[in-house]
């Protein structure tokens, strides 16, 4: 049977120079007229259409677009990673140091991978095997390119991670990798890359689970060594933000074309396509609407601790604790968003899951039940929870492990009515269909799976699925961090207008910034378990008392700052 292709995205392919107004004076590599697809079932799927662009010696090219877009299908071409069926290369051809990488042999790609190309992956646990230690891993690297084992190759280890700034390196070289924060894993992943001192590292999305300080941090790493080594980096993002911070040039990618390339400054400055500049208003901006000052309160807790035991011996006797929570209290008003923003380990989502009682603490959690009588949560037993858990619903970060992938999505909305109350099946149905069309999900689509929605709407439908018990409050723990910028927009916005219908109450777990202040009415700073301060959004932002709030908020990626 003949291969048909599909899936070809609409519109032309712009030529580099005319988009970039600038000819590329000393390439490093070229891409010319790429065009990848994948096969299945005897038929084509191109994801990658007509694609061509330059990068530059020295050069650091931003490639850019949103999830789906063929960013990294394109970077991975490159080095050849994507395996062959079922990718298949169309057209086009990609030309380093005047050979064409999609004809080189194997040994000859062998040699390319790691040594004059390498990568950085989006997930460092994931690219790191979590059976070996940290040097036996970068060995391998050297090994293989370098001929170096033994005391040479440790040395050269050594070296590199302390170049990236691990932290105490040499006794960091027996740890696996699962006992490494994320920022250290992706300190380790950029030594790994760099080891053999490539002349182009292809950091893909390298910062998007990293806290905002790791994350500048990570940022600043990599522009320091690329000026070092005068390597050339293609930085593959969907944060305009870092984009214009890192980037000389940038490339902005469409439903597997290119749609405009030019200069950072001046692409930001006068962005030609449509589609660039929907990408650069999508920054999530404005500010909830006020909450009346009588407003009663929704939730509260007075010095809430969830401390951790910690246990050695064969009697397991504690001997210290972990204080996830160390004595915070708070308040949630009627229809009011409160902020929590703090790194990874501050204690947000451990404080947002003992304020639904998900995980037991100590102190008080005062709730004004539906017959307006004031309860302490903390003194119910399970029974008497359970028929206030409708009115108290968490969102959590994400969207697809949140959903089970058996169930359509009617069954997975409708599963809490089944629950919390009897219905008939039109009722429960009548139910579903408003919930989506709530949400701005089509209700034709209820009886799909979650697999056949994006990553947008897969948090619609977890939305709705809190929505329809009509609940007073909503925990959403960093509900928009895995999503696009502009899905993300779309997102806020849809819950900025679901709490003014509903006047619900948001405790909004969050590390990005950007997204607490368009959310939030206040504002709470988590540091190890205690609270660094609280306050209005605004004057958090703009007049923080604390150094560690100043830290954070210099941290934000922004499109009018460099780092």
């Amino acid at each position: 049977m003949p291969l048909t292709p599909t899936g070809h995205a609409d519109g032309p392919n712009m030529n580099e120079e005319q988009m970039s107004g600038k000819q590329m004076t000393e390439e490093l590599i070229h891409i010319q007229n790429l065009s990848i697809a994948f096969e299945q079932e005897n038929t084509l799927t191109t994801v990658v259409s007509n694609v061509s662009l330059s990068i530059g010696k020295g050069e650091i090219l931003g490639l850019v677009g949103e999830s789906g877009s063929g960013k990294s299908v394109t970077a991975q071409s490159l080095m050849r990673l994507l395996p062959e069926p079922p990718v298949v290369y169309q057209s086009g051809e990609i030309i380093y140091q005047g050979k064409d990488i999609l004809t080189l042999p194997e040994p000859e790609l062998r040699f390319l991978r790691g040594h004059k190309i390498s990568m950085i992956f989006q997930e460092p646990m994931t690219s790191l095997n979590p059976l070996h230690n940290i040097e036996k891993q970068l060995s391998e690297a050297v090994f293989l390119h370098s001929g170096d084992t033994g005391h040479a190759a440790r040395a050269k280890v050594l070296d590199w991670l302390n170049r990236v700034g691990l932290r105490d390196a040499e006794k960091r070289l027996k740890a696996l990798p699962h006992e490494l924060s994320g920022g250290e894993r992706q300190r380790v992943m950029i030594a790994m890359a760099l080891i053999n001192e490539p002349d182009l590292l292809i950091a893909d999305e390298p910062t998007t689970a990293l806290d905002v300080t790791i994350q500048a941090q990570v940022l600043r790493l990599i522009l320091q060594l690329q000026k070092d080594l005068g390597m050339s980096v293609l930085f593959i993002t969907h944060d305009l933000g870092i984009v214009h911070q890192m980037a000389d040039r940038v490339a902005i990618m469409q439903q597997g074309k290119i749609v405009e390339v030019g200069e950072t400054e001046a692409l930001f400055r006068n962005p030609e396509h449509p589609y660039t500049r929907k990408l650069l208003s999508s920054e999530p901006s404005g500010s909830p609407v006020p909450v009346p000052d009588n407003a009663p309160i929704a939730l509260e807790a007075d010095d809430l601790k969830v401390w951790f035991a910690m246990k050695k011996g064969v009697l397991k006797r504690v001997y210290d604790h972990v204080k996830a929570v160390d004595g915070i209290s708070l308040s949630i008003r009627k229809g009011e968003t409160l902020g929590i923003v703090g790194e990874s380990g501050s204690g947000k989502t451990t404080l947002a899951r003992a304020l639904l009682r998900l995980i037991p603490s100590v102190g008080r959690i005062g709730y004004v039940g539906p017959d307006m009588n004031r309860l302490d949560l903390n003194q119910l037993n399970h029974r008497q929870m359970r028929p206030l858990r409708r009115n108290l619903q968490i969102i959590f970060q994400d969207p697809y492990g949140s959903l089970s992938p058996r169930m359509s999505v009617a069954q997975i909305i409708a599963e809490g009515l089944h629950v919390h109350e009897k219905l008939s099946n039109e009722e429960v149905e009548a139910r579903v269909i408003a919930a989506m069309q709530a949400v701005q999900l089509d209700p034709e689509s209820r009886n799909r799976y979650p697999n056949a929605f994006s990553g947008g709407q897969r948090q619609r439908i977890a939305i709705a699925r809190a929505l329809i018990l009509n609940p007073s409050l909503l925990v959403l723990d960093e509900p928009t961090s895995a999503l696009d910028r502009s899905v993300q927009k779309e997102i806020i916005d849809l819950l900025k207008a679901l709490q003014q219908e509903h006047q619900l109450s948001y405790l909004f777990v969050s590390h990005d910034l950007t997204v607490v202040r368009a959310m939030s009415h206040r504002i709470m700073i988590m540091q190890a378990g205690k609270v660094v301060e609280t306050g209005q959004a605004e004057r958090i932002f703009t007049q923080p008392v604390q150094e560690y709030t100043r830290k954070l908020i210099a941290a934000i990626p922004s499109m009018h700052s460099s780092l």
